[in-house]
């Protein structure tokens, strides 16, 4: 199949912006309950109508300050509350919140406040201050710099006190659907970021078609208050849609800002989400901690059985879904129920204990584990999209999952496969284009059609499947075309693999660069009596590249000979965004590692 339509759900607001669902939800369901905030360790709530006097007083600080209508105001913080009071503040002012990642360095943070032309900047704390301090006399357009850290919120309260609501008002009921909401800078994996300008109405059409689809999966069982945990980087596209979704849909929404799992699974019990929105990386470090915890109780026997029992319970439920099968027999639903209370309850209790579905994006979650945390009782819906369709574009509907694959177009959505298997999009979440770049809008905008640089597949259900991108085809000196990301992703499904570059660009064979995940292993060396060595020795160890050896050979199944790895590099360290090897969003940066381990690389063609 070449081509595949999903007509939408939502129709198209005429008139308004986003920060109208705030004042709508306060008029309409002045005590129902939008937000958990987290103060002093505890979780508090805050209804529609707090949370609207709380945005409506911001709103007026901003315009004492002189933000006016179609303003850019930069904001450079991680995932907090105080995120989401600035975004729907400035919206209700017809002002354009423009993220910058809080890591980003401060050239990073130049370019993106000079290209913006943003005339204030909201920093979490004084780091940031001095990120954007080291730059700033090459800024003359930036008058303004508030931090969060420092109480900028109730100082901006309090000098606003004097401007009449109806200031606001005036403000909020000037901006349309097709007014700019925001500029968001890509990642940069090739470049310098470019800004995706995206309006109101692409995170109307964005927002309200995802809630109508997906509505009934945000909750864990019937009548019950739907609620997420959003843990996802706000200066990301995804965690942006998360958030306008959210406050459109009434569901109560909380904030954390880390994803370390000392900080993540305590908020997640004490919050108890019904459904969560993640990158895979999350559902796999959820999974090798249970697998690890498994190991060390001495029942890894007994787990690794439940994961297989609940793999194969979920693909006969898929095959009955898709009329492939009559669904887990007899024998296998004793199994999976003798496993309920023994492993799958206790992963969904590290979950919180509600979560029964969640969403996942930003990268390809491997199969296997999408059917395992289905048959364990947590349904993800794995999603496809970007910054410049508005976060996903596709995603699997809730009752014909397809593991594996990431699901038919998003309603109001078309997904065309070029002649080339470049994926073409089509929908009202597709950008206007990038800022102050007309010709890299033009190579990516073809009569309302996004050329999304990425090749993928439609099967004939309208499933569409990604196999690669068109710039990161290998093509190797005896002339094999190899996509690396199917043979990273199966690597990396090792618990001991933190991250795999594959490499064979103009070389004679495939080979790849490795880097270890530092809790397993040191998991794994425990197990086996084996001493902590330093990330130096440790990489020689035989009895380590005997294991990372399995994950290769396996990767190696899913292809031919001639695209196969054939040797790899263990790394003493991770790929990391200081030293420039990852994007923000954590996406490999090819050509960067390619030059930082040029030595390593050599080795393994002529070592």
């Amino acid at each position: 199949m070449r081509r595949f339509s999903v007509p939408p759900l939502a129709t198209a607001p005429q008139v308004g912006g986003l920060a109208d669902a705030v004042y709508n939800n306060a008029a309409q369901s002045p005590d129902h309950v939008v937000l958990g905030r987290k103060t002093d360790g505890e979780w508090r709530d805050v209804t529609a109508a707090a949370f609207r006097d709380e945005v409506l007083a911001l709103a007026k600080g901003l315009l004492a300050h002189g933000i006016r209508f179609g303003d850019r105001v930069g904001i450079m913080a991680r995932t907090r509350y105080e995120w989401t009071l600035f975004d729907f503040a400035l919206w209700s002012i017809g002002a354009q919140p423009v993220p910058v990642y809080p890591t980003s360095s401060s050239e990073q943070v130049y370019w993106m406040l000079h290209d913006s032309g943003a005339v204030a900047c909201v920093v979490e704390h004084e780091d940031h201050a001095m990120t954007i301090g080291a730059v700033v006399d090459r800024l003359p357009q930036l008058t303004r710099l508030w931090q969060l850290d420092a109480g900028v919120v109730g100082e901006l309260t309090a000098s606003g006190t004097h401007i009449d609501d109806e200031v606001v008002s005036r403000h909020r009921f000037a901006v349309t659907p097709d007014a700019v909401a925001t500029v968001i800078y890509t990642s940069g994996t090739t470049g310098r970021p470019k800004g995706c300008v995206l309006t109101h109405a692409n995170f109307m059409a964005e927002a309200d078609n995802v809630v109508a689809r997906w509505e009934p999966v945000f909750h864990s069982k019937p009548g019950d208050e739907a609620g997420t945990l959003l843990f996802l980087p706000l200066a990301h596209v995804f965690g942006r849609m998360v958030e306008v979704a959210a406050i459109r849909a009434r569901v109560r929404l909380g904030h954390q800002p880390s994803l370390a799992a000392k900080d993540l699974i305590p908020d997640l019990a004490a919050f108890k989400p019904t459904f969560t929105l993640a990158v895979p990386y999350v559902f796999e470090k959820v999974f090798h901690a249970a697998r690890r915890k498994a190991e060390g109780d001495g029942r890894l026997g007994p787990f690794d059985k439940a994961v297989d029992v609940a793999v194969r319970y979920a693909e006969a439920l898929e095959h009955k879904a898709f009329g492939t099968g009559p669904g887990p027999g007899p024998g296998l639903r004793m199994q999976h129920q003798v496993y309920e209370k023994l492993v799958y309850a206790k992963v969904r209790a590290a979950l919180g204990g509600r979560m029964r579905h969640g969403m996942s994006g930003g990268s390809g979650m491997e199969r296997r584990l999408g059917l395992f945390f289905a048959g364990a009782g947590v349904t993800i819906y794995e999603g496809y999209g970007l910054t410049e369709s508005t976060a996903a574009a596709t995603a699997n509907p809730p009752e014909r999952t397809r593991f594996g694959t990431v699901g038919q177009p998003v309603p109001g959505t078309t997904v065309h496969i070029a002649d080339d298997g470049e994926v073409w999009l089509r929908g009202g979440q597709v950008f206007t284009g990038y800022l102050n770049n007309p010709k890299a809008t033009d190579e990516v905008l073809h009569d309302g059609w996004l050329a999304t640089g990425d090749l993928g597949a439609l099967d004939d259900d309208g499933y569409l499947t990604i196999t690669g991108r068109k710039k990161e085809i290998l093509v190797t000196s005896g002339g094999k075309s190899v996509s690396p990301v199917l043979l990273e992703e199966r690597v990396r499904a090792h618990p001991l693999v933190a991250q795999c570059v594959v490499i064979g660009n103009d070389r004679p064979f495939i080979a790849a660069l490795v880097t270890l995940d530092p809790e397993s292993v040191t998991h794994w060396l425990s197990m086996r009596g084996k001493p902590q060595l330093p990330p130096a020795q440790l990489v020689r160890d035989p009895d380590l590249e005997t294991e990372i050896r399995r994950a290769v050979v396996a990767a190696n199944t899913l292809v031919s000979q001639a695209e196969s790895i054939r040797t790899f590099r263990i790394l003493a360290a991770q790929f990391s965004e200081e030293k420039g090897l990852l994007t923000p969003s954590l996406k490999l940066k090819r050509k960067a590692i390619e030059k930082s381990y040029s030595a390593e690389i050599e080795a393994l063609y002529h070592g």
